[in-house]
C-alpha cells in the first residue's frame, strides 16, 4: 500500500479532504523525522515505535579492491512492531492466505 492509497483510504473512511489528510499525513512523517533527527524515539502504544540504533564500529571488505575498511560507529533508524500488532498480524487468515499464494 502505497501513502496515495493510505491518503484515500483515511478520506473515504472520515469523510475528510483529501487534501487535508494528505497535509496531516506528512505532518505526522515531519514531526516523527524531526523527533528522531533531535534524539528522540518515537512510541506509539499498541502499534510499535521509531527507535534509534547504535551500530558499532567494524571492519568491512571491499570485494571490488580486495581492500578492508573501517566502518565508524553510527546511528540508523528502526521500527519496533508492538506485541499485539505482531500478534495480529500473526493471526490474520488473510496474510496466512497471502503468503501460501506466494510459496505456492
Amino acid at each position: 500500500m502505497t501513502k496515495a492509497e493510505v491518503i484515500a483510504e483515511i478520506s473515504t473512511k472520515t469523510g475528510i479532504d483529501k487534501a487535508q489528510v494528505q497535509e496531516a499525513v506528512e505532518s505526522f512523517f515531519k514531526v516523527v523525522r524531526t523527533s528522531m533527527v533531535e534524539g528522540k524515539n518515537v512510541y506509539f502504544r499498541g502499534f510499535g515505535s521509531f527507535v534509534i540504533k547504535k551500530r558499532a564500529k567494524k571492519i568491512a571488505r571491499n570485494i571490488s579492491k580486495n581492500t578492508a575498511m573501517v566502518i565508524d560507529e553510527h546511528y540508523i533508524p528502526s521500527f519496533k512492531p508492538a506485541k499485539t500488532f505482531v500478534d495480529k498480524i500473526k493471526k490474520s487468515e488473510t496474510v496466512k492466505a497471502k503468503a501460501a499464494k506466494l510459496t505456492a
